[in-house]
């Protein structure tokens, strides 16, 4: 007679592993472009930008107004931020950071995008010397529903 529950226990780590490998490898082969929309006069979003780059993505950005490109995009008010990218499909909106958007592009959840409202102290591109970073939930949010995709504490995961 076979184990059912040991077969079954056995097969999820299995996939699991499965997942994470094929994950990481999709990642290896190179991450997306994410194209960012910004004011041209902001500083914290050159250096969110900037957190990107350093995170192995390759960035492309446009200045100019970045409100009608959020409406258009559906990013909820009280979820929008400074700057508005794309990538893989997904909307970003604000500081959320690399290690997130990896996540989520690994995983594919359904939803429009990630947002990290406001301006959190700490998060990519808000780091200030000597202020405490704040912690923070990144929102995974679409038409039908948001949820916590991740909390962080400035730029480390909380």
């Amino acid at each position: 007679m076979i184990d059912t529950t040991r077969t079954t226990r056995r097969a999820v780590v299995l996939g699991m592993g499965a997942s994470v490998a094929f994950g990481r490898y999709a990642l290896a082969q190179g991450l997306p472009t994410v194209a960012v929309t910004k004011d041209p006069t902001c500083g914290c979003c050159e250096k969110w930008v900037a957190h990107l780059r350093e995170n192995g993505f390759t960035v492309t950005v446009t200045e100019g107004p970045v409100n009608p490109l959020k409406v258009r995009l559906g990013v909820p008010r009280d979820l929008a931020s400074c700057h508005t990218a794309q990538v893989g499909g997904y909307v970003i909106e604000g500081h959320v950071p690399a290690g997130a958007i990896k996540r989520l592009l690994v995983e594919k959840p359904k939803g429009t995008g990630l947002a990290v409202p406001g301006m959190p102290a700490g998060s990519p591109g808000m780091e200030v010397e000597g202020m405490e970073p704040d912690t923070y939930e990144v929102v995974l949010f679409g038409s039908e529903a948001r949820s916590v995709f991740t909390r962080y504490r400035g730029g480390t995961p909380a």
